[in-house]
């Protein structure tokens, strides 16, 4: 396994928010680890794809764990380590020797190694995805009709032919 440039193992904090009005949020990842944090900023459809992929390998990586999660210390990013970036690529892992989840987020298409690496655990990643999936549902309601997402003005669905604008609630 490639080393990231900055590992995070002992995380504190982990969390998905959308900053914004529905319609134009943008959206990121928050990550503390003892006195280092990052900021990994990415798209609505990265977040999504991303908390359902931590449930269906939730659900794989089901057995027990015969020995408590051990994060690596020894690679724990220098304190005061602040990151900020938009996230090209995301990764998700499993470490079963460590009984631990990894989150690679990679600045760089064509960069081998993370710009950052979280090792976390079952519940916390667990706790994460749901967050996420609420984060990605709180958006604009959809169309009845059509499934599209409505402004708070309504907007002009084409199963109507664009006539009798549908509002939202």
């Amino acid at each position: 396994m490639v080393h990231a440039k900055n590992e995070f193992t002992n995380v504190t904090k982990l969390r998905s928010e959308a900053v914004g009005e529905p319609g134009s949020r943008t959206f990121r990842i928050l990550v503390e680890s003892g006195s280092s944090s990052a900021v990994i900023w990415i798209e609505k459809e990265q977040l999504f794809q991303l908390a359902l992929a931590i449930q269906q390998l939730l659900v794989a990586a089901t057995e027990e764990p015969s020995s408590p999660a051990r994060p690596p210390e020894d690679r724990e990013a220098p304190g005061l380590t602040s990151l900020d970036f938009k996230a090209n690529r995301l990764v998700l892992g499993y470490d079963g020797e460590r009984s631990l989840f990894l989150i690679d987020a990679h600045d760089q298409e064509d960069d081998e190694s993370a710009t950052v690496r979280v090792w976390v655990d079952k519940e916390s990643l667990k706790g994460f995805a749901d967050e996420a999936l609420r984060v990605c549902a709180a958006g604009r309601p959809l169309c009845p009709l059509c499934g599209r997402p409505m402004d708070r003005t309504g907007h002009q669905c084409a199963r109507r032919n664009g006539h009798a604008p549908i509002t939202g609630s």
